[in-house]
């Protein structure tokens, strides 16, 4: 009976700590805009939007909004070519 209640109490401490721990959701940067806006906040969640080609159009967006703009490090820009 011992065995089954410290059994008992270390699923329930594992349940406790698996729902404790928020899941950590992976961001998304769409590295074809260069301009990002993180968007944060009870009533909205958090995440971020990669979808602005300007920091003016992005702050136009967020204005109002829980949120801050950001240039995305992950940009990949145009590529450039040389010509010879």
């Amino acid at each position: 009976m011992e065995r089954i209640m410290i059994r008992l109490i270390f699923a329930i401490l594992a349940l406790a700590t698996v729902l404790a721990v928020p899941a950590v959701r992976a961001q998304r940067y769409d590295p074809n805009y260069p301009v990002c806006m993180h968007v944060f906040g009870p009533l909205e969640g958090e995440r971020m939007d990669c979808i602005f080609t300007s920091i003016p159009q992005c702050q136009a967006t967020a204005s109002g909004l829980p949120a801050m703009c950001l240039i995305n490090p992950y940009f990949a820009g145009r590529s450039v070519r040389h010509r010879r």
